[in-house]
């Protein structure tokens, strides 16, 4: 199965579950638009690059479209589509009055210079202010991108349409970004666990965490983790894995990757194994937060751990899924476990929109009441029906889809 059909599995099974009809589950399930753009820029040697860019707009029944940009050279159609009808159910899993969308270039963002990945930026905001704006769709941050790219992008919209600081989430504080944006996501997983967990009659003091991925939502929960009492096990990213049973030193490992290129590649605080050894080290909780697809059918019976927390999206399959059901590993879906960012987000736009700031302390602790009441309305969709977590976050995120749709007509 592709990621897409991924998606649609767990849209489907949800539709079933709550019984809607057949026309208005094509209705929801349907994206509203998908838009392909040609980028063509001058590169710093003086020939032309050529880049696709890509907007998918899932559904807005319940909000302006909302989902984040990422810069890979594994972007696709498809791959935009899955994404950004996951963050339609993110959205209103978490509660917060926005659709879902999602976007892309495809590109090999690491070989551009900040030049070039400006002119490309600007290029796609060329081809795309037409159908974006603080009421009608609002990118933010995602794999390889970040505040830089999101201020490129208020900046290139506001010579088509003037000054809107709420075009864009995730931007610099200085130019109307929310305090508490950065570590929004990565922290939002850790009140996830921590919710988890005291459902469980436990907390996260002495439990072993390994983390996939150590950019921006890794580093931020394995900063957050630490903090709480947790040992860190295991870290990796692109470079390959660091584990210590004995703990790693948090802090020390990300500062070595703040003076080492946003690499782990060369950390001796830690072990080096083979990167996708991280996922079956020997730990409580596994935080995969790199890319999809990651657990799947073939090493799922090797995790070890008793807690996952997706904090990339679609890291599981639905056969992993299954395996992980059966051995009663209990899993935290990513449209629930990582909407923090998106969550963070909406308090930004909410900001530019009022033009009235709030602090740090006031952001993590509007963070923290929506994720504690977000996994208490997950937990009771869960007993209700008497199914995994992963199944619940679908039947809540769809319902309230399907119900606003409903409520809005044709």
């Amino acid at each position: 199965m592709s990621f897409l059909e991924h998606t649609h599995y767990y849209v489907n099974q949800a539709a079933k579950i709550l019984e809607i009809p057949a026309d208005l589950h094509k209705q929801i399930a349907t994206p509203h638009r998908e838009v392909r753009v040609e980028i063509n820029i001058k590169m710093d040697d003086g020939s032309i690059g050529t880049f696709m860019g890509f907007r998918v707009q899932h559904d807005n029944a319940r909000g302006p479209f909302k989902g984040g940009l990422r810069y890979h050279h594994h972007v696709n159609a498809e791959e935009v589509t899955a994404l950004a009808s996951l963050m339609t159910w993110k959205t209103a899993v978490a509660g917060v009055p926005y659709g879902g969308a999602k976007g892309g270039i495809q590109c090999h963002a690491r070989d551009l210079s900040d030049a070039e990945t400006q002119r490309m930026t600007r290029g796609f905001v060329d081809g795309i202010y037409d159908i974006i704006g603080e009421k009608m769709d609002i990118p933010a941050p995602d794999v390889n991108t970040n505040g830089q790219i999101m201020a490129w992008i208020f900046d290139q919209y506001a010579k088509y349409k003037g000054y809107a600081p709420g075009v864009v989430t995730g931007k610099p504080v200085t130019i109307g970004g929310s305090e508490g944006r950065i570590q929004a996501t990565g922290r939002g997983c850790v009140y996830a666990t921590q919710e988890l967990l005291a459902q469980d009659g436990t907390d996260l003091t002495g439990k072993r965490v390994a983390i996939q991925g150590f950019g921006n939502v890794g580093t931020w929960a394995a900063h957050d983790y630490d903090k709480a009492g947790a040992k860190i096990v295991g870290i990796a990213d692109i470079t390959g894995a660091y584990v210590n049973p004995e703990g790693i030193d948090v802090a020390a490992a990300i500062d070595y990757v703040a003076n080492n290129g946003g690499r782990l590649e060369g950390f001796n605080g830690a072990t080096h194994v083979e990167g996708s050894l991280i996922l079956t080290t020997d730990c409580d909780i596994l935080v995969p937060a790199a890319l999809g697809g990651v657990l799947t059918k073939d090493n799922a019976n090797d995790v070890k751990a008793r807690y996952i927390i997706e904090g990339a999206n679609g890291p599981t399959t639905p056969e992993a899924q299954e395996i992980f059901d059966k051995n009663g590993v209990k899993v935290l879906p990513d449209i629930y476990a990582n909407c923090g960012g998106v969550t963070v987000s909406y308090f930004e736009w909410s900001q530019n929109m009022q033009h009235f700031y709030w602090d740090e302390p006031q952001v993590n602790a509007e963070l923290h009441k929506v994720m504690k009441n977000g996994f208490k309305h997950l937990h009771a969709t869960a007993t209700k029906h008497n199914i995994s977590y992963r199944k619940a976050a679908f039947v809540l995120g769809v319902g309230r889809v399907m119900e606003a749709t409903r409520l809005r007509g044709l």
